[in-house]
C-alpha cells in the first residue's frame, strides 16, 4: 500500500473513533509542567497528564535541550472544553476548521481542545495539535535563537506525531495527519522553503503543502547519516546573521539534489523514528482533584474569561458569574473568577472587592491577588498623584511575589509601575523585567518590551538578540514585522533609539488579536 494512502485511512479512522461523553463533576490535573481542567473521567485525565509530562521529557532527550522549570503559576494551562463546536464558538469563528488553539501569555499560557480519548492506537487530532503546539511552547523556551518558518513548523510537526504506548512514547513517527496535504497538494520545494521570498512569489499565503514539506525534510535531515549534523549547523549559520537561502546553500549545497534525496526518502514504506522507554522520561508527581461545587459551576464562565473577551462580551457573562458568586459565597476561587469578570466588565471597584472577599477567605489565592493588582493598576491611571497610587497598586503584586517569587506578572508590573507613573524605571524594576521574560520566553510581547528597554538603554546588540526570534516567529504577524523593522533602525542608529515602553503590548485581559492566538496550523 502507499505510504500516503495508508496515512489518509489512518487519520480518518481515528476521526471516526471520536466520540461525545456525558457531563461531569470538573477535575483539575497538576503537574511539573501543566494545569488541565476537564469534566471527563479522572482516570483518563490523570493518563492524559501522565502522557504530556512523558513527551515534556522525550522534548527534553531527543533535543538535547533544558528548560527551567515553571514556576506553579507559569505552567501551561490546558481546558478540555468539550465539543467542536463547543471549541469554534470559545475561538471565535464558528465556521473555523479547528481542533485546538493556544494563547502563550506570561503567568498565562492557555490551551483549548475538545474532548480528549485516551485509547491506544493513533491519537485524537486534538492530541495532535496540543503537541504541536508545546513543541513550539518548549522550543520558544529552550533557544533564543531565531527559528526560519520552515524549520519552526517542521520540528513541531516531527514532534507532535508522538505516540504514548503502555511502556514506550514514539517520537519522530510519520505525520498521518500531513498524508492528504503531501499526496495531492501543490509541491513545495526545497528552495522554496528556504526561500521565504521565492515561497511568497509562487504560492501566496497558501500553506496547503507548508506543514507537510517542512516536516518531511526536518524528518530526513534528522535521520539522514549521510548529511548528519548539517541541520544544526544550518540553524548556527542562521542564528550567527546568515539568511535562510544563504545558509541552506552553505550547509546543504546543491539544493536540487536534496531535493532528489527527499522525493526518495517519501517514496519509502517506512522511516526511522525513536521508540524511547518510559524509564528513560521521569516525571514527577500528578494530582488529580475534583473541584468544588462552586468551582464546577463556575470553571464554564472561568473559561470563556480566560480565553479573552471584549468588554461587551465581558458585560454579557457578567450576570452568570454574579449568580454562581451569589450561590457559593464562601468559596475563594468562586470569588476570584468573579474579580476577573468584573474587572473586564469595566468594573475595577467591584473586582477589588470580589477579590478581598476572596483572600479574606484563602490568603493562598493566587488569581485574586492578580486581579485585585489589574483593578488598581487600571484605577492608578486616572489618579491625581500617579506616583503614590502605582505604588499602592503594587501591593497586591507584591504579595503576590511572596507566595511566588518567580510568578512573572509581579515583575512585570514593578517595571509597568514606574513607566505608567511617567518615571524612569529602577535598576531593580529593569532587572525584573528581563526576569520576567527569562521565566516566560514564549510571550513575545513581553520580549518585545525588554527588547525596546534595552534599546532605550543603548545596548543595541543585547536588544537585538532578543528582538531576533520575535522577527523570525512564523506566528508574530505584525509584531515580527515591528521587530524586524526595530533591528534595522537600531543597527542604523550607533547610539540607540530612545524608545519609551508601549504597555498596550501587556494588554490583561482584553480579547485578542489574531496574532496573539495561536490556532495550530495542524488543525487547518
Amino acid at each position: 500500500m502507499n505510504i500516503w494512502r495508508s496515512f489518509i485511512v489512518g487519520a480518518f479512522a481515528s476521526l471516526l473513533l471520536m466520540t461525545s461523553q456525558a457531563r461531569a463533576e470538573w477535575h483539575e490535573a497538576s503537574s511539573d509542567h501543566f494545569v488541565i481542567y476537564s469534566d471527563s473521567n479522572p482516570k483518563d485525565l490523570n493518563r492524559f497528564a501522565e502522557m504530556l509530562e512523558h513527551y515534556h521529557q522525550a522534548l527534553k532527550l531527543v533535543t538535547g535541550r533544558d528548560v527551567e522549570r515553571p514556576s506553579p503559576s507559569n505552567r501551561v494551562t490546558i481546558y478540555v472544553v468539550g465539543s467542536e463546536r463547543t471549541l469554534r464558538k470559545l475561538y471565535g469563528d464558528k465556521s473555523a476548521n479547528i481542533a485546538g488553539f493556544y494563547i502563550p501569555r506570561a503567568g498565562g499560557s492557555r490551551a483549548f481542545v475538545p474532548w480528549v480519548r485516551m485509547r491506544s492506537g493513533e491519537p485524537d487530532f486534538s492530541v495532535t495539535v496540543l503537541l504541536h503546539e508545546y513543541a513550539h511552547h518548549f522550543l520558544i523556551s529552550s533557544s533564543r535563537f531565531p527559528m526560519p518558518k520552515w524549520l519552526s513548523e517542521g520540528a513541531a510537526e516531527f514532534f507532535a506525531s508522538a505516540r504514548m504506548n503502555k511502556n514506550t512514547l514514539e517520537v519522530g513517527r510519520p505525520a498521518y495527519h500531513r498524508g492528504a496535504e503531501l499526496q495531492y497538494a501543490r509541491r513545495v520545494t526545497v528552495e522554496q522553503l528556504m526561500d521565504p521570498e521565492k515561497y511568497k512569489a509562487i504560492h501566496g499565503n497558501n500553506l496547503a503543502s507548508f506543514y507537510g514539506r517542512s516536516w518531511a525534510l526536518y524528518h530526513y535531515l534528522s535521520f539522514s547519516e549521510e548529511r548528519q549534523g548539517q541541520l544544526t549547523n544550518y540553524w548556527v549559520a542562521v542564528a550567527s546573521g546568515m539568511s535562510s537561502i544563504d545558509a541552506a546553500n552553505k550547509v546543504f549545497g546543491d539544493l536540487d539534489g536534496l531535493e532528489r534525496e527527499l522525493k526518495g526518502y517519501l517514496r519509502q514504506r517506512s522511516i526511522a523514528g525513536y521508540k524511547i522507554n518510559k524509564d528513560l522520561l521521569p516525571i514527577g508527581p500528578i494530582t488529580v482533584r475534583q473541584m468544588s461545587e462552586g468551582m464546577d459551576a463556575m470553571l464554564p464562565i472561568m473559561i470563556r474569561s480566560q480565553r479573552g473577551v471584549t468588554e461587551e462580551q465581558a458585560q454579557e457573562l457578567l450576570p452568570e458569574a454574579r449568580a454562581v458568586a451569589e450561590q457559593f459565597p464562601g468559596d475563594s476561587g468562586v470569588l476570584a473568577a468573579l474579580a476577573e469578570a468584573e474587572f473586564d466588565a469595566g468594573n475595577s471597584g467591584l473586582a477589588i472587592a470580589a477579590a478581598d472577599r476572596a483572600i479574606a477567605i484563602d490568603p493562598t489565592t493566587k488569581h485574586a491577588y492578580v486581579q485585585k493588582g489589574y483593578a488598581l493598576f487600571q484605577q492608578a491611571e486616572d489618579a491625581d498623584d500617579p506616583s503614590t497610587a502605582f505604588k499602592a497598586a503594587m501591593k497586591p503584586f507584591i504579595a503576590l511575589n511572596k507566595l511566588e517569587v518567580d510568578h512573572p506578572l509581579p515583575l512585570i508590573h514593578l517595571y509597568r509601575s514606574y513607566v505608567q507613573a511617567g518615571e524612569a524605571p529602577s535598576e531593580s524594576a529593569r532587572l525584573a523585567l528581563e526576569r520576567a521574560s527569562q521565566v516566560a520566553p514564549f510571550d513575545l510581547s513581553l520580549a518585545f518590551n525588554v527588547g525596546m528597554m534595552l534599546a532605550s538603554e543603548g545596548k543595541i546588540e543585547l536588544a537585538a538578540n532578543v528582538l531576533a526570534p520575535i522577527a523570525a516567529n512564523p506566528h508574530a504577524g505584525g509584531q515580527a514585522e515591528a521587530a524586524a523593522k526595530l533591528i534595522a533602525a537600531l543597527r542604523a542608529a550607533p547610539d540607540g533609539i530612545p524608545f519609551g515602553i508601549s504597555t498596550s503590548t501587556f494588554g490583561e485581559d482584553d480579547l485578542l488579536e489574531d496574532d496573539d492566538v495561536e490556532p495550530s496550523e495542524a488543525a487547518e
